[in-house]
């Protein structure tokens, strides 16, 4: 990794943690609150989603653009992959713990760099899940 691919590593990660915040979505609440379709539903994931889907839309064809017109590409995409129980079974568990524990990777690690005592507890369990999950 190039000095100016690490700058622009580290400042998307930081602009994320920077729209997960601006966002709520550090906060257990507005991801349980997307959950609840039959209480006090909150949509503010999806209009996260869909902000999320065009910036990223935009990048890719970005970089890719930029890759067609490298003599060796960089862009060293995985074949697509078939969906099988394996990949089924870890999304759904997944979504479970999610929709129990009220956030996910990316906004958990956002917590945790904030101080929040939560965090602390769910970064360690989602180490141990990925720790088992090699195993499997």
């Amino acid at each position: 990794m190039t000095a100016r691919d690490a700058v622009w590593t580290t400042a998307s990660g930081l602009g994320l943690g920077v729209a997960l915040v601006l966002g709520g979505l550090t906060q257990p609440a507005t991801i349980l609150g997307w959950v609840d379709w039959f209480g006090a539903w909150d949509p503010t994931l999806i209009v996260f989603f869909a902000g999320a889907v065009l910036v990223y839309h935009g990048a890719y064809r970005l970089a890719l653009a930029r890759d067609r017109r490298r003599a060796t590409p960089c862009l060293d995409l995985p074949p697509p992959r078939a969906i099988d129980a394996r990949l089924l079974g870890g999304a759904a568990v997944f979504g479970v713990g999610w929709a129990l524990g009220g956030t996910c990777p990316g906004p958990a690690l956002s917590s945790l760099g904030a101080g929040a005592p939560w965090a602390l507890v769910f970064v360690g369990a989602m180490l141990v899940g990925l720790r088992l999950g090699k195993l499997a």
